[in-house]
């Protein structure tokens, strides 16, 4: 394919966008790397590090730090994390994702009126995992106690100075909060005032919660002293959250606000260690979480790339733009059709998904001059030789022949609906496609290499009972009608499809990347850009998480409101940076794309490079709000 650029200037503004300075310096360390979305959590990864633990280690100080601080998550959420172990060379998983709880069936919900389940309140929530995941990760692969790695945690839980954006966020919420009792006792802390949240650098204390982190550490240090081994104490903390009093006070302070979870939900849920998903690319590993997450949307994304030459189309040309657009809407048609749980059935296609064979077929799709408002889910099951048993259902779509005028029209409750005409307001698009939470990411001298995206529980949460947890608000990821997506169609037990998607790369055997971000459906489309930034334009660590991105809307929204209209599609609909030429936003329009812009577009990022040659790391914190590292 043509770049519209003359290969001379081309060659000078990709010079340029790589000799450009970035908003915040790099980070450069030899020992090791903490970051995180918050400055006091990433000093808990620090002080982890500094007492001689290791990434994984400081991870889960950084996490639980970062839950602590509600930085867009809390406790009652769910964890998702990637592990190199330079002991085995291996890239694993941790799932630590929860799961509907029982009585929550599609009957359910479709009986109160819903098209998803809830973005808010006890009825969003899914079983915690992020206590589970901690447990099982320091148990496995830390040195620490459960006690050292949760002391900063339990600090900042007894008082610390709260930061504005969380303070205000707070503020805003404020109608929603009172709903919920124990929501209202832990943030409202002046009840009656013209402001009744915490102010900005108000010490704010969680009784409740640090007495929940206390029983779990108790638990930990009670099996010691009975001479149990560091991993069947730290459990022995798990078991305590999730089979003893911790778990009997939030099943009660659930079911009293409305939700469903029982004691026998959080007995039976446990945290897994799976295999981890990859691809190569350009002489790269790739590898990201199984199709319960998003993860796999952006190694069919690279396998579709793998046919063009994104260099010569220069960095952000409309061309690029054009080609890696269409590559991610053609892998998130996949994802929003064939994405699930994939311990439950039925078996998702991922073999097929992944194949080089069919990335060549789909990247045949793409037309090199105009976008494809109507690109529909493919069909991955002869590429394992298979026979796809939802034809009916692609067919059922109703998808016409010309892409100019293909509209989603599912049958029964829903085949009234327009698939183009958004009855959201922009703004609450927005918010919906961007809803974040927070990554952590660390690497050690040793060889340790964790990436973490958490989520869940974010604000406005209904806290559970007396704990001090907020609870989970990703069931509204899963679907109620098996025609948008017959593998996350919600049922007790089953884990919903999520955004959440940490990334981990290797290079002749050998870490290379470590990155993540925050935000919704925007997830993979800023990861796949910014690991390109670096692999085709030779961009640093810092430069990449800061360059200027572009998002596509054409897929169906993950979060968001109740209704079929606030998830809907938005076709040829692309949000680029302010800084984006005439020429290039005249090109576009040319192919039939809807312009929108804004002046950040690029993450946040939070990355590790590893660089080989010198023995040190380079750290990529995004320059996007309050993500912060330190590296030594």
């Amino acid at each position: 394919m043509k770049s519209f650029l003359p290969l001379a200037f081309l060659l000078f503004f990709i010079s340029s966008i790589i000799a450009q300075p970035t908003q915040k310096p790099p980070l450069h360390g030899k020992n090791w790397m903490a970051i995180t979305g918050k400055p006091l959590a990433a000093t808990a990864g620090a002080a982890v590090f500094q007492k001689g633990g290791n990434a994984v280690d400081a991870a889960c100080a950084m996490l639980a730090a970062t839950c602590t601080m509600w930085d867009v998550l809390s406790w009652g959420g769910e964890t998702q994390a990637l592990i190199y172990n330079p002991k085995t060379k291996k890239v694993i998983a941790i799932n630590a994702m929860g799961v509907a709880p029982t009585g929550a069936t599609v009957d359910f919900f479709k009986k109160k009126g819903y098209y998803f389940p809830p973005e808010y309140g006890p009825l969003a929530a899914t079983t915690p995992g992020t206590p589970g995941g901690i447990c099982l990760m320091l148990a496995n692969y830390g040195t620490k106690s459960l006690k050292e790695v949760l002391e900063p945690a339990m600090q900042l839980a007894a008082g610390y100075p709260i930061e504005a954006q969380t303070a205000n966020s707070i503020e805003r919420n404020k109608a929603r909060i009172k709903e919920w009792p124990y929501s209202s006792k832990t943030f409202l802390t002046h009840p009656g005032e013209p402001r009744e949240a915490p102010e900005a650098g108000e010490i704010f204390v969680q009784k409740d919660l640090l007495a929940t982190l206390t029983k779990m550490v108790e638990a930990e240090q009670q099996a010691l002293h009975q001479k149990k081994s560091r991993k069947e104490a730290i459990m022995a903390a798990y078991d305590r959250f999730y089979k003893g009093d911790i778990a009997e006070d939030f099943v009660r302070g659930c079911q009293e606000q409305g939700g469903l979870i029982t004691l026998q939900d959080l007995a039976n849920w446990k945290p897994i260690e799976e295999e981890s998903l990859h691809t190569s690319y350009k002489g790269v590993d790739v590898y990201k979480m199984q199709s319960w997450t998003q993860g796999p949307s952006l190694l069919q994304a690279l396998n579709i790339l793998e046919n063009f030459d994104l260099k010569k189309m220069g960095y952000n040309s409309s061309q690029y733009i054009h080609t890696v657009y269409q590559a991610m809407n053609l892998s998130f048609a996949d994802r929003d059709f064939y994405y699930g749980d994939p311990y439950l059935a039925p078996a998702e296609p991922i073999k097929g998904l992944l194949s080089k064979a069919y990335a060549a077929q789909r990247a045949k799709l793409i037309r090199p001059d105009q976008n494809d408002t109507g690109i529909d889910p493919g069909d991955p099951y002869p590429f394992e030789n298979k026979t796809n048993p939802y034809l009916d259902l692609l067919k059922g779509r109703n998808f016409s022949t010309d892409s100019s005028t293909r509209q989603f029209m599912p049958t029964h409750d829903i085949r009234s609906a327009n698939s183009f005409n958004n009855t959201s307001t922009d703004e609450q698009y927005q918010d919906r496609l961007w809803r974040g939470t927070t990554s952590v990411e660390a690497a050690d001298q040793e060889g340790w290499v964790v990436s973490i995206t958490p989520s869940g529980g974010w604000l406005p949460a209904c806290i559970a009972g007396n704990t001090g947890v907020g609870m989970s608000q990703r069931m509204q990821s899963f679907v109620l009608d098996e025609m948008i997506n017959p593998f996350n169609v919600v049922a007790p037990g089953k884990r919903p499809r999520v955004t959440l998607t940490p990334s981990l790369a290797l290079k002749d055997g050998k870490p290379f990347l470590s990155f993540a971000v925050q935000g919704g459906d925007t997830q993979e489309q800023n990861l796949l850009q910014f690991f390109l930034n670096i692999v085709e334009f030779g961009m640093t660590v810092q430069q990449a998480t800061e360059a200027p991105n572009f998002n596509s809307n054409q897929l169906w929204l993950s979060l968001g409101g109740t209704k079929l209209e606030d998830r809907k599609p938005r076709p040829g609909s692309i949000l680029l940076n302010n800084i984006t030429k005439e020429t290039t936003r005249d090109q576009l329009k040319k192919m039939g794309y809807t312009l929108s812009f804004d002046d950040r577009t690029s993450g946040p990022i939070n990355a590790i490079y590893f660089d080989w040659k010198h023995g040190s790391l380079w750290g990529g914190s995004s320059n996007h709000g309050e993500d912060y590292g330190i590296g030594w």
